[in-house]
């Protein structure tokens, strides 16, 4: 695997908040994973997160899909979001579009992992990551589940590794947030590389912390992160049938917020280790060069056009393309930027990148283009689009590659 690259520019700490060991599970977590026979390479392939504290509250989320995957399906339908104790997670098999059998090896996991951890079906999610279509054999990861609980520890790496499909790095991030009453932690572990696109972005991500939470601050806290972190990145523009964003608050801190300044707080500290995750998931698209952030100003004050404008910059081909060129074609940006808000009459767009503008009212601006070269071709490439309005909207995306194109050519989905 490879090193995350350094995000840490569009990664500001709030004040209260520090990074820390995103190995390190907080109080009252254990995970572990193992290699269970499911993928062809014998890599590690089935992964259990617990929670021991028995107040632990909880909040999930799940991808909107219409052809939302089995695990999904299970999870989403059976379980008390308020209250999951464990999730079971394997990759290399999504479980996805595999009809009733698909239904019944989700709920035999679910089952078998019940009896092995003794928590009510209820408290026990379940996710798939991977190929879409294929038939998932719930016996190999039932067998090997026994093995996943002799390895659990409080060192969140191999749970990490296990949940991984095309990564190429691990994704983790970790928080202490210091309140008045003490310190609280947030650590979590995502997966991720392709198929990522707002709605929200298409992903496994596992949120701990040991703060003491009610499980409506747990679901406000998951709700208002997600808007704006992984609400806000692209790879391709396509949704998966399988995301999944769990945040389970075991409470072993004793620290609860005690006022709408604590709850901010604690909200920061969520909101950048988010951040954070999402940032690595676009870093790591299949084939990914260089990320953009594009930030928009215009439109109803409310966000709605500018909303659309960045939606349409982010995942265009085109500009993506140019990405990968590090080539500043303000072009490609007001045609999608057009597209975006057909219909509506003329809009005039300024573009700039890097500071440098290079559009002004959808005309040539006169600008250094060496200037506006370097820009484009940094690592973390910044662009500005203005028009008429209040609005604001910002969507963080990264370059489409040969590399995007021959993975997915040969990727059998």
């Amino acid at each position: 695997m490879k090193a995350r690259p350094d995000l840490s520019a569009w990664l500001p700490l709030p004040e209260g908040v520090v990074p820390s060991d995103a190995s390190v599970l907080p109080g009252g977590f254990r995970a572990g994973g193992v290699a269970a026979g499911g993928k062809p390479s014998g890599d590690p392939d089935l992964g259990i997160l617990v929670c021991d504290a028995q107040e632990m509250t909880s909040a999930a989320r799940f991808t909107p899909s219409a052809t939302a995957a089995a695990p999904v399906i299970i999870t989403r339908d059976r379980c008390t979001n308020e209250r999951l104790r464990a999730v079971v997670v394997n990759s290399g098999n999504a479980n996805a579009s595999t009809g009733r059998l698909g239904l019944e090896e989700a709920a035999r996991m679910q089952g078998a992992a019940s009896m092995l951890l003794g928590f009510p079906l209820e408290q026990i999610a379940l996710c798939s990551t991977g190929k879409i279509g294929e038939i998932l054999d719930g016996g190999t990861y039932v067998k090997a589940m026994p093995r996943v609980r002799d390895d659990f520890s409080t060192d969140a790496t191999s749970f990490n590794t296990a949940i991984c499909t095309t990564d190429l790095f691990l994704k983790k991030a970790a928080v202490d947030v210091t309140l008045p009453g003490g310190t609280v932690r947030f650590v979590a572990q995502a997966k991720g590389a392709g198929m990522i696109h707002p709605g929200f972005a298409t992903m496994l991500v596992f949120i701990q912390t040991d703060a003491k939470l009610s499980a409506g601050q747990c679901d406000r806290l998951l709700m208002n992160s997600l808007v704006d972190t992984f609400n806000r990145v692209s790879v391709d523009g396509q949704m998966s049938t399988n995301d999944t964003a769990l945040l389970q608050a075991s409470g072993t801190s004793g620290v609860a917020p005690q006022d709408k300044d604590e709850d901010a707080l604690l909200q920061a500290g969520l909101d950048h280790v988010l951040l954070d995750l999402a940032l690595q998931l676009i870093s790591d698209g299949e084939g990914a060069t260089r990320l953009a952030r594009v930030k928009v100003t215009g439109g109803d004050a409310l966000g709605h056009a500018a909303e659309k404008v960045a939606d349409h910059i982010a995942t265009s081909p085109l500009v993506q393309t140019a990405l990968t060129g590090a080539d500043p074609n303000w072009g490609r940006i007001i045609q999608a930027a057009g597209h975006a808000l057909a219909g509506r009459g003329q809009v005039e767009f300024d573009v700039s990148f890097g500071g440098v503008q290079v559009c002004r009212a959808n005309q040539a601006a006169r600008y250094d283009l060496a200037a506006a070269e370097a820009a484009a071709a940094e690592q973390l490439v910044e662009i500005e689009v203005t028009f008429k309005g209040d609005g604001d909207a910002v969507r963080y995306f990264c370059d489409l590659t040969v590399d995007y194109v021959r993975f997915n050519s040969e990727y059998t989905t």
